[in-house]
């Protein structure tokens, strides 16, 4: 008959080698993980740049408002002062309300509903700011982040994002019901 010390030692070498397996294990999907967290930011930072370069122009100096200054001069009509078409940079954020697309906000602002807008249809949870900024390939320094906070509070006022807990953004329920305001 077996000791009761030998056969606990026989559990607990068998209890180890499973708790070095199950490291192995981790270890891997911890290194895959990375890898795929890697290529997740990557595409959204090239999403984020192909929107920067889609983005209308606003400002003195650049394309966008040189074009429309040299066109009176090229014997076009001047055209008349209307509801923008797209979005300005530095437009005003709405109240949500039921219809209201995402187009009705700032570049900056859909960049924000639709990054959390993947999240929510690939079933993640809320995002930090910090997050956020990695996300848009930005540096992720107190002026960039709390720009973004700045953002994703005004939008949370407005009803188009939710905080569940203090500094996490997510899509408010009824956005977020809407397929994300679009």
């Amino acid at each position: 008959m077996p000791s009761v010390v030998g056969l606990l030692e026989q559990r607990e070498v068998a209890a180890r080698r499973r708790v070095d397996g199950l490291r192995e294990e981790v270890d891997r999907i911890q290194a895959e993980l990375a890898v795929a967290e890697r290529e997740w930011q990557e595409w959204a930072i090239a999403r984020s740049r192909v929107g920067e370069v889609l983005a209308p122009v606003d400002g003195p100096g650049q394309i966008q408002a040189q074009a429309d200054r040299t066109a009176p001069a090229m014997g076009q009509a001047e055209e008349t002062p209307s509801a923008p078409t797209t979005a300005k940079s530095k437009s005003q954020v709405p109240v949500w309300r039921e219809g209201l697309d995402r187009s009705a906000l700032s570049v900056d602002y859909q960049r924000i509903l639709e990054v959390l807008a993947d999240r929510a249809r690939l079933h993640q949870g809320p995002l930090t700011c910090q997050e956020m900024a990695v996300l848009f390939g930005l540096d992720v320094v107190p002026a960039r982040v709390e720009a973004l906070r700045s953002k994703a509070k005004r939008l949370v006022a407005r009803g188009w994002l939710a905080e569940p807990a203090p500094g996490r953004f997510t899509l408010a329920a009824g956005v977020a019901g809407r397929g994300g305001g679009s």
